[in-house]
């Protein structure tokens, strides 16, 4: 299994176009082949420092994922 951890930080005006973003997102990560699970935690200390966590059956299942076009795209939304 692997868990791959993403932590980004937002502008706290930018906090809500990205749980929006993540929202309509995450089902469709989570139905990924080889997604056991997806999840989002924020930061206790500074609520625009947010982490997904996802877990994955292994690395090539990641890397596949990571070449999809459903990550571009919801890549190219966040990074925005």
């Amino acid at each position: 299994m692997i868990i791959r951890i993403v932590k980004m930080t937002f502008k706290p005006e930018l906090v809500p176009v990205f749980l929006k973003i993540f929202e309509e997102s995450a089902d469709k990560i989570r139905a990924f082949p080889g997604c056991l699970r997806l999840e989002l935690l924020e930061n206790a200390n500074n609520p625009a420092v947010l982490f997904t966590y996802s877990y994955w059956n292994g690395a090539g299942d990641l890397e596949a994922y990571r070449h999809s076009e459903l990550f571009n795209s919801t890549w190219a939304k966040t990074k925005v």
